[in-house]
Formats: C-alpha cells, structure tokens, sequence
C-alpha cells in the first residue's frame, strides 16, 4: 500500500524568509513576536489609524450584518479591538468569544468581563457546529496557514444563516496610494515606535505587518475560497482603496 499523501497547504501569502525558514517557524515566531509586543499594540495602532480605528471597526461591522442579540465569534481577536465594537453592537459582551493563538495578546486586551477569551487557531476552533450567529476578524487572514482549512472552520461553526466579516488591508492598486501607504507603515511608523514603544520587538512587528500585505494572496483567491467552503452571498466592500471587508453568508438548510 501508498502511504496516505499529507493534505496540501494552501498558505495564504509566500515564505518571508527574512522572519522565518519553515511553516512551523512561522507560527512559532509570530506567536513569540505577539506576545512580546502585545504590551504596545493599541498605542501603535491608534497612531497608525489616526484614532479613527474604532469608528470604522463599528461600521464594517455593521455593513456586515451584525445586530443586535446575535451571538459572536471574533476570530484573531488579538488585543480585542474588533470584539470591544462587536460588544457593543451585540448589546451583551457576553454574547462576544473571541479566540487567539497568543495568549499575550489576549492578556493585553481591555474587554468586558463577560466576554470569554479562548486560545486557539482559526484553522482548528473549539467550538461546536452550528453555533454562532456571526463570526468577525480584523486583520489576520495573511497569518492563516491554510485559508482553506480556516474558511472551512468558520462555515462549520456558524449557524445557517450566520454572517461572516472579515477585515483586511490590501495593496491600493493606485501606485502612489501603494507607495505612501508602504512608506508609512513599513517606515514610518517602525521609526515612531522607537520612541513610544516599550518593547524592542515592537517597529519588527509593524515592518512584518506590511511585508505579509504584500505577499498576501489577492482579493479574487479569498472570494474564491470563501466560496469554495461552501459559504454563500461572498462578496468585498472596500474602504479607502486599501480597507477590505469580505461578507459572507452560510446558507440556510431550510431554504435550500
């Protein structure tokens, strides 16, 4: 007999070599890479969204269906800066999980009390089938392993029906509107965290921030394997030439 093949990897952007040689360095290194930084991470990201952060979080959250009353799953919820928006527009922080492979960054994070932090990963959730009504995630689709495996999690655990909105920062596809945005966050705002930061780690993590944008996979391959899980209605809202929400919805058996 053949010895069973291992499941492909469908990893979501190129090998950036320069942080790591191997799949399993990667999520190595950006696990010890949150957790050291995650002391700084709100101060950096206010500054780098000009305080605006919050406001436009709200509102993709809303443009993705998120009322009232429905239950939440914040995937990558990191220092909670999408969950904090999520528990509100849920009414009840007790209706918000979110779930993180950095403990932390979860630590670091200024949440509800109700709200229930978990560590784990996108591609493997500890949650039930059909069980949440809406699942939410800033910014952490390019540090997917498998995007395939990931989207395929996230239809498991919504309930028919449930809604998906997945936030991301893509290259402009204006070059001067690539170009400024890479000089800023690749340059820019690594040399202001020198003086605000508390960590050494900290201007790393932002410059690596910028390198997995560029070499995550395009927009149309995220329609396409969101699709492709069997998630419905996929389509991109894009902010400001550079802000992706991806939505999605999970069919309703019943209608089907």
């Amino acid at each position: 007999m053949n010895p069973t093949k291992p499941a492909p990897v469908h990893a979501p952007h190129i090998p950036l070599t320069d942080y790591y040689r191997t799949e399993q360095d990667r999520q190595a290194y950006l696990r010890e890479m949150f957790d050291k930084t995650a002391p700084d991470y709100d101060h950096i990201e206010a500054i780098f969204a000009w305080g605006s952060g919050s406001r436009y979080r709200r509102q993709a959250l809303v443009r993705g269906g998120l009322r009232s009353g429905m239950k939440v799953l914040d995937v990558g919820v990191g220092t909670g800066l999408v969950a904090a928006q999520a528990c509100i527009l849920a009414g009840d922080a007790a209706l918000v999980t979110g779930v993180d492979p950095s403990p932390g960054m979860m630590a670091a994070a200024k949440l509800p009390a109700a709200m229930v932090l978990i560590e784990g990963r996108a591609e493997s959730l500890p949650f039930p089938d059909d069980h949440f009504d809406f699942l939410s995630m800033g910014y952490a689709l390019r540090h997917f392993s498998d995007l395939g495996v990931a989207f395929a999690e996230f239809e498991r655990v919504l309930k028919p029906g449930g809604r998906l909105c997945l936030l991301e920062i893509t290259q402009a596809q204006n070059r001067v509107g690539a170009w400024l945005l890479k000089t800023y966050m690749r340059g820019v705002l690594p040399f202001l965290t020198r003086f605000v930061s508390r960590q050494k780690d900290t201007a790393t993590i932002w410059r690596y921030h910028w390198d997995s944008i560029e070499a995550c996979v395009p927009p149309e391959q995220v329609l396409t394997t969101l699709s492709a899980a069997g998630l419905t209605q996929v389509k991109r809202h894009l902010e400001l030439g550079v802000f992706s929400e991806y939505q999605a919805l999970k069919a309703d058996s019943a209608l089907t």
